[in-house]
């Protein structure tokens, strides 16, 4: 089982949208997909019609006192289940801290889901912390939506210090290009310049679209709704990269 963590630091870079497409692309693709909304904020369960609840709060699964699989939900798509949102998980770097032996309890947690799914997407908060630091030991890659913008830049230049720490536990960093638009001359340049960032970006660019933002009227991923989209075209794209580059 494969542990995809979608994460950045900065907000407002396609995080959710991107976690929702890409566990879409690989349920439809045949791939037994868990989604484990980690955002308090719920998007992800909004997207799955799911209401951003679980019994006992995120308290209780790191004391294991409930079982992840009985907190699991079905969404209306093949192949793909979700861990919703839960809005105690704002406390998250409270909970882990206060846990005994957290990556372990995390990692044997996950392991627990090891004869139901194929791959795992993490949708993480926005933010750095110890949840992040024990999430960055147990996930097999880091996917980094990266608005061709120099604040973004920057921003992954900062997760690439910080995981350059971590004495070659860090798992492997994909970034991409999220939120293009072709309109911008910032946007072209960056993209244009194979040294913009720290790290070499997938292939694939997922562009600025109305098409993307309609997935909250929707509440479904955009290939569901607009399948011949460049959006939805973008994402396949980059699933497959994604799925090339960890097995």
């Amino acid at each position: 089982m494969k542990i995809i963590a979608c994460y950045n630091l900065k907000g407002g870079v396609g995080k959710t949208a991107t976690t929702v497409n890409l566990a879409y692309e690989a349920a439809r693709q045949g791939a037994r997909t868990l989604i484990w909304d980690m955002d308090p904020q719920g998007a992800a369960s909004f997207y799955f019609r799911v209401k951003p609840k679980v019994k006992g709060g995120f308290v209780r699964l790191m004391r294991r006192k409930a079982s992840a699989l009985d907190a699991i939900r079905g969404t209306d798509y093949e192949g793909l289940d979700l861990l919703p949102a839960d809005f105690s998980a704002r406390h998250i770097d409270l909970i882990v801290d206060r846990t005994k032996k957290p990556k372990r309890r995390l990692r044997k947690m996950l392991r627990s889901l090891r004869k139901e799914y194929d791959v795992v997407y993490l949708d993480c908060a926005p933010s750095i912390g110890v949840a992040s630091e024990v999430l960055f030991r147990i996930a097999d890659a880091l996917v980094v939506p990266t608005i061709p913008t120099t604040l973004s830049v920057n921003t992954l230049k900062r997760i690439k210090k910080h995981l350059k720490g971590m004495n070659g536990t860090a798992p492997s960093v994909l970034p991409f290009f999220s939120m293009v638009d072709r309109r911008k001359a910032l946007h072209r340049r960056i993209c244009a310049d194979k040294d913009a960032l720290p790290i070499d970006p997938l292939r694939a660019r997922i562009p600025y679209s109305s098409v993307v933002e309609k997935m909250g009227t929707h509440r479904a991923p955009v290939p569901v709704f607009a399948a011949d989209s460049k959006p939805a075209r973008a994402y396949a794209k980059l699933g497959r990269e994604i799925a090339a580059r960890i097995g």
